[in-house]
């Protein structure tokens, strides 16, 4: 029996061109073929911390293509004992006889191909010639949005703020080969005012960006508050900005950047603008006007992950020839 290949995290990230990942994932969105039942969400109790581990199970499938399931868990604390918050295992198959065709690092998928999503909305809402990008978060999603930014929009300046200005200094160190400028800030509310995009992939219970802060053309980038009470942006955010989303299906459910606003009903369902499966089928457009404000959400989708397997198992047979 042959054995199964493991894509790890070095292999992806030695192997990933972001502008490809991105056309993957729009044409993927523009012509929907991969079913993908709601994920799978359990919250389960971790006795040794103060808050509530998850457990994710998220499969997909193209028919007769290709078939995926990812498992995995968040752990908010993890910090602490120096491991991601983030891991699990990506089993990706034959979508026509079933056998496995190669194991990834759940971790190191998710990060690339949510990094993927977000540029992939950008290119859609964000300012052609936006410039500037702030970064709120230092865990292993931030260089991959910034990198992912980047690719997608002419980017000179970014700047970076985590809680430990440290990780920030380290973030700012670790993309300090690219092609745009980067600095580690110790406020990163000065800064709000003064970017194009901001991009925020946080573990934060409490909003983080406000509008009061925000200038008009912005983008905003919403990538952490994966639970209904988790929020990254206040309540004037969300009424400055035009609301999209990643997907329907987990957006109006799963982030209390949306939840919340639509239990206060400070947000209805029919003001949010389009989701990810609309913009890039072009049936509806992104931002309208130079001043507009625009709200994107990320919650992850299953889809994303089997695209993703798809573009780096190619990525690892090519590298066998």
């Amino acid at each position: 029996m042959q054995q199964i290949p493991f894509i790890d995290n070095t292999f992806m990230e030695s192997n990933t061109d972001f502008k490809v990942l991105i056309k993957y994932l729009d044409q993927s969105f523009s012509s929907p073929l991969v079913q993908t039942p709601l994920r799978h969400h359990h919250d389960y109790s971790n006795p040794k911390e103060s808050e509530d581990s998850t457990l994710l199970l998220m499969p997909a499938w193209d028919p007769g293509v290709d078939i995926g399931v990812k498992v995995i868990t968040v752990n908010p604390n993890n910090s602490k004992y120096k491991l991601p918050s983030i891991q699990g295992t990506y089993i990706y198959s034959d979508g026509h006889k079933g056998f496995i065709k190669a194991i990834l690092d759940a971790k190191a998928l998710t990060v690339k191909r949510t990094a993927a999503a977000s540029a992939l909305a950008a290119s859609y809402l964000a300012k052609k010639d936006a410039s500037s990008l702030l970064m709120i978060g230092t865990g292993a999603l931030s260089s991959n949005l910034i990198k992912a930014h980047a690719s997608i929009r002419p980017i000179t300046k970014v700047y970076v703020w985590g809680r430990d200005i440290n990780k920030a200094k380290a973030l700012a160190k670790e993309c300090s080969d690219e092609a745009f400028e980067i600095e580690a800030v110790e406020n990163y509310k000065d800064y709000i005012p003064k970017v194009d995009i901001i991009s925020c992939a946080t573990m934060s219970k409490s909003p983080l960006v406000f509008g009061k802060h925000l200038k008009p053309g912005q983008h905003l980038d919403l990538v952490g508050s994966y639970k209904k009470d988790m929020r990254e942006a206040d309540d004037e955010a969300v009424l400055r900005s035009s609301i999209f989303l990643d997907t329907y299906q987990g957006g109006l459910k799963e982030s209390g950047d949306i939840v919340i606003p639509l239990e206060k009903n400070i947000l209805k369902e029919e003001d949010i603008k389009a989701d990810l499966f609309e913009l890039c089928s072009k049936t509806k457009k992104g931002g309208q006007t130079d001043d507009e404000i625009t709200f994107f959400k990320s919650v992850g989708h299953a889809s994303e992950d089997l695209i993703g397997a798809r573009y780096y198992f190619k990525k690892y047979v090519d590298s066998l020839k």
